[in-house]
């Protein structure tokens, strides 16, 4: 399969893509999530779509192959939605499908609702947070089913500031056992990743844990704007998910015309937990959006 890669100049710094294929189908962009990690993942998995279009990775400033100013004010979702329309205008991508996941998904959001952007054909919104307040929530009750001595470390390590301590991590993992990737042992590519994630843009915008949102992400909300979008969206998560189904479908419900779907055997990264089910679905949707 073609492939190149190279860096974009973008505000603050140059960002590294790579692009997989040359067939004949819209271009797909993919946004990562995080915020501050990396392509990797998504791409293990998303590569082989380069059979049938271009897809595009790319890691956001400060992570992954991508230059690492250390301006943290940088790190703001505004300057991001630039990068992604200087990645954009950079490539020349006309007319481009979008698919966004996690922290991804606001992004492709803020940008589809502030930019109004010409040739955006659909948006994937994979396990979407977009409402840190509804995400707060959702987690608050996956907590509250956690054993009672998980739910007490987490709880005193958040309240006395020591979430780098041991005992807080570990009972991190249980959380994201249940609800990030119930795979066991986790798929090589997501601890590879995460040596190349940056933890201080993660820490600046969101916060300590993914159920503690004290950043500068803690009041996003776009839900009000969600009956805006007007292009064919599509709305997935896992059944797990920390992006809960039930939220999910209401985002669902915002966006006119849009689709939903559930992976039953996941949690937060349903395209390494259910690869093919997620090709398929993903696959059906753009096939659906070009025929039309």
């Amino acid at each position: 399969m073609k492939s190149m890669e190279g860096y974009i100049d973008a505000p603050g710094g140059k960002v590294w893509y790579t692009q997989l294929g040359e067939g004949e189908e819209t271009p797909l962009l993919v946004l990562h999530g995080g915020p501050g990690n990396t392509h990797d993942p998504l791409k293990s998995a998303l590569d082989v779509m380069g059979n049938e279009r271009p897809v595009i990775f790319y890691d956001q400033l400060g992570s992954g192959n991508s230059e690492r100013p250390s301006d943290s004010s940088l790190w703001r979702t505004e300057r991001f939605v630039e990068e992604l329309a200087c990645v954009r205008e950079a490539l020349e991508l006309e007319e481009v499908h979008l698919l966004g996941h996690s922290w991804g998904t606001m992004l492709a959001a803020s940008y589809v609702i502030d930019r109004q952007p010409v040739g955006v054909r659909s948006v994937i919104f994979s396990s979407p947070c977009l409402s840190a307040e509804r995400w707060k929530q959702d987690a608050d009750h996956y907590l509250a089913l956690l054993p009672a001595e998980v739910q007490r470390a987490i709880a005193q390590h958040e309240e006395q500031g020591t979430t780098d301590s041991e005992e807080y991590q570990a009972a991190l993992k249980e959380y994201y056992m249940r609800h990030v990737c119930r795979l066991d042992p986790w798929p090589p590519i997501m601890v590879e990743s995460k040596a190349k994630a940056n933890k201080d843009i993660y820490m600046t915008m969101w916060g300590p844990s993914e159920f503690c949102p004290l950043g500068n992400l803690k009041t996003y909300d776009c839900t009000a704007q969600l009956p805006d979008i007007q292009i064919p969206s599509l709305f997935i998560c896992g059944r797990y998910d920390e992006a809960a189904p039930e939220t999910t479908r209401y985002y669902h419900s915002l966006v006119p015309g849009s689709g939903f779907h559930v992976f039953e055997n996941s949690a937060h990264v349903s395209y390494l937990e259910e690869t093919d089910e997620f090709l398929k679905v993903v696959g059906r949707f753009l096939r659906k959006v070009e025929a039309e």
